[in-house]
């Protein structure tokens, strides 16, 4: 049966290999706007691992439609460099493209040298808190001339193709807008007139690039936004967008202030492939999805059943660079998922760092990181199967030591296992899956149900140790603590334990928030049950949302600081904080727990003391490291590299790159 991803496609007279699209995404690796080493390494790469085409970006038109962490198309002296990003992409088999956009009030003003954003309208943004300076038709007729500039350059660059962002809240998409333009000239008020500056930056881009050069638009398919573009403006758009000569579009959802969760752990596989589909039922040029979709199974299912033409592959390549190619040549087991985290890609760059990937160590350091051959092979034993054990002990063996990962459990996963548990957190678990898999890959040998204590390590002598052996979690010195009712959030989250229907979680930290919901939901509607009440109109659609989120449990968090998921990503913190309210988490913060009793939990809060009834208390207020074998491993002379939570309690993201980077350097 032939392969629908793997069929090749056009896009104007351009022949793409394969229907894996990957899209620009702000990597925040250029430097004062010029191409670096490291955007060159990090592109080559993913053309390498097989995708058909690669699109960069964003790239500037003017110095107030990005920042010098974006790649710059605005000025002549930035295109050596566009060139050989161009040639690396394309001399590594895959088709190349640059993205232009400009950012309008979702600029900030501190990343311009101080100068006022530029905006259809003066409305402030709810990312930067600023107010955009209102353009005036001067300023417009400007703007669309820097587009079609930039794109003559992506042209004269070397690119095979240049793409238009007209979504995501950014400026084209802010003149569609009726929430962000309150003009009343001819670029604002209705919709013939909000679509008149992005159908004539389109324009005047084929205009520069001429009718043969392929004119790609990325686009929202629903904005998530109230008050804003509605889903069928926006299907009309796209045919008005395809009447101009546009040659593909590319279908994203949501703005970056939109409510909706679209890119975090939660939202399912291909969940808006529905809206490529709807634009593509209109249109008669490609049509790509995006969003969330990381795996093979989904991308072929969503071009099989006519949802889309192509799909687009961000995050997922970042995990995996050869996931086409591991797709393609028969070997989808061996493909590391991206979890959707957001901790080394969205969370690196609001902290203003390059993007970096929580599954893949190597991402944004392919040169840097690169694994070479040990000249002298060492005996590596490994002690502990989770994130950590397991990332070291593949960097090990590819280091061509012979590895022994000891676990003592009768499974590999650690943590993995308890941070995949909760509702919408699934994709922990196949990580869990995957890294096992490359585990098994690389060689390294793995004995379950392993104690390693003194005699073990005596009698095996290795070379090397890495101690991966993870973390406890801590009982707080709380009266009441060691009642029978009274149980860690752990063996809640891998089931070992039951709790009644009042629950009281002391800790609002992620694992208390995790447990909280997970809790939350039990007795719920599962998506299977409410699909089918829906369809055959066995209850209101307000009182399917009310079972659908309130279940048979009442769980109150209770957290001695302000603020609760504090150490959640801040990509996957609103979100989750924002599951808390649906389905109604009561919380309590700041509160100190006084006391446990059989029948509640006392907690005092601004001076006053309440008692909170409860059946079970759950404790999730922290991990302490476990390694009871570093001080003797020490004393016996072996080289030791100690990671995980086992040297100190971090996230994951730690967790696997603390591993890589031990297994990497011994030797």
């Amino acid at each position: 049966m032939t392969d629908p991803l793997f069929q090749p496609i056009l896009i104007n007279r351009m022949q793409v290999k394969n229907r894996i699209f990957m899209p620009a995404m702000h990597l925040n690796m250029a430097g004062n706007y010029a191409v670096s080493d490291r955007l060159v390494d990090f592109y080559a790469e993913r053309a390498r691992g097989g995708a058909g085409m690669i699109t960069v970006g964003y790239a500037t038109i003017d110095e107030l439609s990005g920042n010098p962490g974006n790649i710059g198309a605005h000025k002549d002296i930035y295109l050596p460099g566009l060139t050989r990003l161009a040639d690396a992409i394309r001399n590594n088999g895959a088709r190349a493209s640059v993205q232009l956009n400009h950012a309008g009030r979702y600029n900030h003003s501190m990343l311009t040298g101080g100068r006022q954003p530029v905006a259809p309208s003066p409305i402030p943004s709810r990312l930067t808190r600023e107010t955009p300076h209102e353009l005036t038709i001067p300023e417009i007729e400007e703007l669309i001339a820097r587009f079609a500039q930039a794109a003559g350059r992506v042209r004269s660059a070397g690119f095979d193709a240049v793409e238009i962002l007209a979504g995501t809240g950014y400026l084209i998409s802010e003149f569609l807008s009726p929430l962000t333009n309150q003009r009343t000239d001819t670029y604002g008020g209705t919709f013939e007139n909000r679509i008149r500056f992005g159908l004539e930056v389109i324009r005047a881009v084929r205009t520069s690039v001429g009718s043969e050069f392929p004119l790609l638009v990325r686009m929202n398919g629903n904005e998530f936004m109230k008050g804003g573009s509605s889903r069928q403006e926006l299907q009309e758009y796209a045919v008005r967008l395809a009447g101009e000569g546009v040659d593909a579009l590319c279908v994203n959802v949501g703005w970056h202030e939109a409510q909706v969760p679209q890119i975090v752990t939660e939202v399912p596989r291909g969940v808006f492939g529905y809206l490529a589909r709807g634009i593509r039922e209109r249109v008669g040029i490609p049509v790509i999805a995006s969003h969330r979709i990381n795996d093979p199974a989904v991308a072929r299912e969503m071009i099989a059943d006519g949802q889309c033409d192509m799909v687009a592959l961000g995050r997922a390549l970042i995990a995996d660079p050869y996931f086409p190619e591991k797709a393609r040549s028969g070997h989808e087991t061996d493909i590391v998922h991206c979890v959707a985290c957001g901790q080394g890609c969205f969370d690196n760059l609001f902290r203003m760092k390059a993007v970096e990937c929580l599954c893949n160590p190597r991402a944004g350091y392919e040169r840097s990181r690169q694994i070479n051959r040990s000249g002298r092979p060492l005996n590596v034993m490994v002690i502990g199967g989770g994130a950590a054990g397991m990332s070291a002990a593949i960097a090990a063996a590819e280091r061509g030591h012979r590895v022994t990962l000891h676990e003592q459990a009768g499974y590999l996963g650690g943590q993995l296992l308890l941070a995949g548990a909760p509702p919408g957190r699934g994709e922990f678990l196949a990580l869990a899956t995957d890294l096992e898999r490359q585990v098994a890959l690389s060689g390294a040998a793995v004995v379950l149900n392993s104690c390693v204590d003194e005699a073990v390590l005596h009698g095996s002598a290795p070379d090397a140790v890495i101690l991966a052996s993870g973390g406890l979690p801590i009982t707080p010195p709380i009266p009441g603590a060691d009642l029978p009712h009274v149980v860690q959030a752990w063996d809640v989250l891998s089931e070992h334990v039951a709790v009644g229907r009042r629950v009281v979680i002391i800790g609002g930290g992620a694992v208390g928030i995790e447990t909280a919901l997970l809790l939350a939901e039990k007795g719920t509607l599962s998506g299977e049950a409410l699909k089918f009440l829906l369809v055959h109109g066995a209850e209101p659609i307000e009182q399917l949302y009310e079972l659908a989120t309130h279940g048979s449990k009442t769980v109150t968090v209770i957290e001695m600081l302000d603020e609760l998921g504090r150490n959640f990503g801040k990509s996957t913190r609103w979100g989750m904080m924002q599951d808390v309210e649906s389905y109604g988490v009561k919380t309590r913060a700041p509160a100190r727990v006084v006391e446990i009793s059989a029948a509640c939990v006392r907690i005092e809060s601004d001076g006053q003391v309440e008692e909170i009834p409860a059946d079970s208390v759950v404790l999730a207020v922290g991990t302490r490291a476990r390694n009871p074998l570093q001080e003797f491993i020490t004393a016996k002379g072996m080289a030791l590299y100690v990671v995980g939570d086992a040297l100190r309690p971090a996230m994951v993201f730690d967790a696997i790159h603390q591993g890589f980077t031990a297994g990497r350097e011994i030797g």
